[in-house]
């Protein structure tokens, strides 16, 4: 259970809570190619073994926090660090690489933060995937095109989460460039919109990121990584445009899920333009209290604009997972890859390109939550 703190004062009672994931499992991948300067190294790829951390969930340990103020009214504050469990590093070298927020939130009003935090169309949308249910990254659409993988929070922004209205919630965010003169550059937006009642939920989403290459730690080719689905139009893209939409419906033990997303990285001139659709159904199965399947489908196809090309991916992915205790839980997944249309390489998100159009990742890992 996350360790509480409460004081109480003549005034207002605060409270500090300290979380935490850790996920370790070891890797296995048919194909992986080298990769230097950006670029793929013609003839290379082989079968990988590795042991990664937090994959189904990513490794972290935060703390929030709450003071009420009255008339339900409260102060809010959440600081949440990524780590990697296998080597003790930091994820992505920062002290608080996922969450960094401070705000108000009134039972009648609302919530307003400050801060580094998740755009709003992860917060409604991504429930509706697979990975944000239970593959994490190795599930996502390729590469994370959409973030629907929560692949990276958004600085410098003001977020608004209205309270819920009648099973309708309401989210939205503007992330501040920070230039001089040129109020647009490396800004970044979003707004979203949910539904549930009863068995049945839904949403839909829109984020911007305006010089993605430089505002957001996205997939960019660099060093010995490449991204072979969407990098080239990344490192030019004036701007990202993200729509996604999706729903889910219970039956009695299986949850049914399908999302979609259209993506479109925009060069302004057209010189890099590059459009993807994809689809995903879903569902899960709880077995038994500790058992749980998952299987996906997601069929990704897009067109790039300069050359005329029509890159298509096909991926399945399955997880099966048995909870030890209500922390603890043990898995299996894994996740496969085609290339089709245009598209020559395969990759699954996390991995460098398979050296063919075939990719195959499967892990052994597991999860514990404090």
């Amino acid at each position: 259970m996350p360790l509480a703190l409460a004081m109480a004062g003549a005034h207002a009672q605060s409270s500090v809570t300290l979380y935490g994931i850790v996920d370790l499992g070891v890797d296995y991948a048919s194909n992986v190619a080298t990769g230097a300067n950006g670029k793929l190294v013609p003839g290379t790829g082989s079968k990988l073994v590795q042991m990664q951390s937090g994959v189904p969930a990513g490794s972290r340990w935060g703390l929030r926090g709450a003071e009420d103020l009255g008339n339900g009214l409260q102060a809010i504050f959440r600081v949440e660090s990524g780590f990697n469990a296998a080597t003790g590093g930091l994820g992505g070298g920062l002290a608080f690489s996922r969450n960094a927020y401070v705000g108000l939130k009134s039972d009648r009003y609302g919530q307003l933060t400050l801060g580094k935090q998740w755009d709003a169309a992860v917060d409604i949308v991504e429930p509706f995937s697979l990975n944000g249910q239970y593959g994490g990254w190795y599930f996502a659409h390729p590469n994370d095109m959409d973030n629907l993988d929560n692949g990276f929070p958004v600085n410098n922004a003001v977020k608004y989460v209205s309270p819920n209205l009648a099973g309708f919630t309401f989210e939205g965010h503007y992330s501040l460039g920070g230039q001089a003169g040129q109020f647009s550059n490396n800004a970044t937006y979003s707004a979203a919109a949910g539904y549930a009642h009863g068995p049945f939920s839904a949403g839909v989403g829109y984020l911007r990121v305006n010089d993605p290459i430089a505002s957001v730690a996205g997939y960019g080719s660099g060093g010995s990584f490449v991204n072979s689905i969407f990098g080239d139009a990344l490192a030019n893209a004036r701007y990202q445009g993200i729509l996604s939409a999706g729903a889910a419906y219970t039956l009695g033990s299986v949850k049914f899920m399908a999302d979609y997303s259209n993506v479109y990285f925009s060069s302004l001139d057209g010189s890099h333009d590059l459009r993807f659709e994809n689809y995903e159904a879903s569902g899960i199965y709880t077995v038994t209290p500790a058992l749980t399947l998952a299987l996906g489908y997601t069929y990704t196809t897009g067109h790039d604009r300069a050359v005329g090309s029509d890159p298509k991916y096909h991926q399945a992915n399955l997880i099966a997972q048995y909870g030890l205790s209500k922390r603890t839980s043990v898995y299996v997944m894994g996740a496969y890859q085609h290339a089709a249309g245009s598209a020559q390489n395969a990759q699954i998100t996390g991995f460098n390109p398979s050296g063919t159009r075939n990719q195959l990742v499967s892990r052994v890992g597991i999860t514990h939550s404090f």
